[in-house]
C-alpha cells in the first residue's frame, strides 16, 4: 500500500508537478553600515575622529552591544547609543557681572577659555556661554562670554573694530629700559613651531603700550594696554625688548622657575546690549595675591 503525504502541495512539488517557491535571499535583509559612520550621522556635533575614539573607549553601543570596532558593520536601523560621563566642573570662575545677554568672569590661572577637541571633561569658560574672545590658559582675569548668538556678534565686532579697551598687568624678568613706551613690532606665525608667533617685518601690525608701575630687584610690575589683539602679542613684545614675562613657558628663554605665568587681564571696557544704543561698561578683576608675593 503506497504511503500518502499529509501535505498534498508538498507532494506535488516533490513529484515535479509544481515548482518550489523561490525566496530572494536579500528580500528581508537590512542594509548595513560601518558603526563609526552610522554613529557620526546620529551625533554630527562630534567629528568622525572623535566618534572613532568613543567607539574604541567602549562608549558607543549598537543594540546594547559595546566594545565594537569603528569598522564593524551593523544594521542601519540599529539602536545606536553614546554614553558619555556626566562631569561637573571642578573649577569654576568667579562671576564679575551677569545679565540676560552676557556673563563676565574672573578667569583663574590654569583654566581653558575653549575646550580642547570636540569633547573634553576639562572645564572651560565656554561651558558657560558663547566665547567672544579668549585668554591663554595661564593668563588670569577678565573675560566676557555671550548668552546668545546675536550678542556674540555685537561684542566680537567691537573687538574687530578696536572699540574695546583692555588693560593687563604682567611681572617681567628684568626691568624695561624705558619706563613708558609703545612697542610697534609686527607679528607672524612661526613656521618652525606653528602654535607660536614671532616678530616679523612682514607680519600683521601689533602695537602695545606699556608703563612700569613698580620694581623690586630684577623684576617689574608692568601695565599693558594693547592697541591690537594679536595672539600672544603681549608675551612676544615683552620678550622682544628683553624683559619676558615671569613664568612664560614659551617666550621666556631665561627659564627662571615660577608657579605660573604672571599675566593678568585687569580690565575690559566694552559696550554691552541694553537700553537703546547699548551700555558702555568697564569690568575689572583685582590682581591675584600671587602677583604681590612675586614682587616681594
Amino acid at each position: 500500500m503506497s504511503k500518502k503525504f499529509s501535505k498534498p502541495e508538498l507532494s506535488r512539488q516533490i513529484n515535479g508537478d509544481i515548482p518550489f517557491a523561490v525566496q530572494d535571499a536579500n528580500e528581508d535583509k537590512v542594509p548595513q553600515q560601518r558603526l563609526d559612520i552610522l554613529t557620526f550621522e546620529q551625533y554630527p556635533r562630534y567629528s568622525r575622529a572623535t566618534i572613532q575614539k568613543f567607539i574604541k573607549d567602549g562608549r558607543v553601543s549598537a543594540n546594547g552591544v559595546t566594545h565594537l570596532k569603528p569598522n564593524t558593520l551593523v544594521d542601519e536601523n540599529s539602536l545606536i547609543e553614546l554614553a558619555l560621563p556626566k562631569t561637573e566642573p571642578t573649577q569654576k570662575p568667579s562671576i564679575i557681572y551677569e545679565d540676560a545677554n552676557v556673563i563676565v568672569f574672573n578667569k583663574p590661572n590654569g583654566m581653558l577659555s575653549i575646550k580642547k577637541g570636540d569633547y573634553s571633561a576639562e572645564p572651560a569658560i565656554e561651558d558657560w556661554g558663547e566665547i567672544v574672545h579668549r585668554l591663554d590658559r595661564d593668563t588670569s582675569g577678565v573675560i566676557i562670554v555671550a548668552k546668545n548668538p546675536a550678542t556674540k556678534a555685537k561684542l566680537q565686532k567691537q573687538f574687530q573694530d578696536r572699540k574695546t579697551h583692555k588693560t593687563y598687568y604682567a611681572i617681567t624678568e628684568g626691568i624695561p629700559k624705558q619706563p613708558h613706551a609703545i612697542i610697534k613690532v609686527p607679528l607672524a606665525r612661526n613656521l618652525k613651531k606653528p602654535t607660536t608667533f614671532m616678530p616679523n617685518p612682514n607680519g600683521r601690525e601689533a602695537i602695545t603700550e606699556y608703563k612700569v608701575v613698580t620694581t623690586n630687584k630684577n623684576r617689574a610690575l608692568v601695565e599693558l594696554k594693547p592697541q591690537t589683539g594679536r595672539t600672544h602679542q603681549l608675551r612676544i613684545h615683552l620678550a622682544h625688548i628683553g624683559t619676558p614675562i615671569l613664568g612664560d613657558p614659551v617666550y621666556n628663554t631665561k627659564g627662571q622657575k615660577a608657579e605660573r605665568m604672571y599675566l593678568h587681564a585687569y580690565s575690559l571696557e566694552i559696550t554691552i546690549p541694553g537700553k537703546e544704543h547699548g551700555e558702555r561698561k568697564t569690568f575689572t578683576a583685582d590682581l591675584p595675591e600671587d602677583f604681590k608675593n612675586a614682587l616681594e
